[in-house]
């Protein structure tokens, strides 16, 4: 088994197509009722809620969205930062480092989601 991706269920696919197209800098492809992304690992997807339901009649009722966070490797999260705050995204938890060896930046896409742009950072002490 081969974990292949995440598909966003929103009701503006245009919207969060051309968000992830400018904070992931890559090129969609698709329409507006779906979009996809391919990065370096999975591939990230946006469909329609109108078309989700369509393919199966009440699979939305009692859905809900931003319990979750998407992550992406970058290579400097602070470069990112300053990317992301110069294009006015709203950050949720500016840029910090972890003991497990991680540091990241959180900020949110229009739907509301959490993104987590993080870098593996040296591991000290122990």
């Amino acid at each position: 088994m081969r974990f292949a991706g995440v598909c966003l269920i929103t009701q503006d696919v245009a919207a969060l197509r051309d968000f992830y197209a400018a904070v992931l800098q890559l090129e969609a492809v698709g329409d507006n009722t779906f979009a996809a992304f391919v990065t370096g690992g999975a591939s990230l997807s946006i469909y329609s809620m109108q078309g989700t339901a369509q393919m199966a009649p009440g699979c939305m009722r009692g859905t809900g969205r931003g319990r979750f966070t998407l992550e992406f490797e970058v290579d400097d999260v602070d470069q990112e930062y300053e990317r992301l705050t110069a294009m006015h995204v709203p950050i949720v938890k500016p840029p910090a480092t972890y003991p497990w060896g991680r540091r990241s930046v959180w900020f949110r896409d229009p739907d509301g989601n959490i993104v987590n742009f993080n870098a593996l950072m040296p591991v000290t002490g122990a």
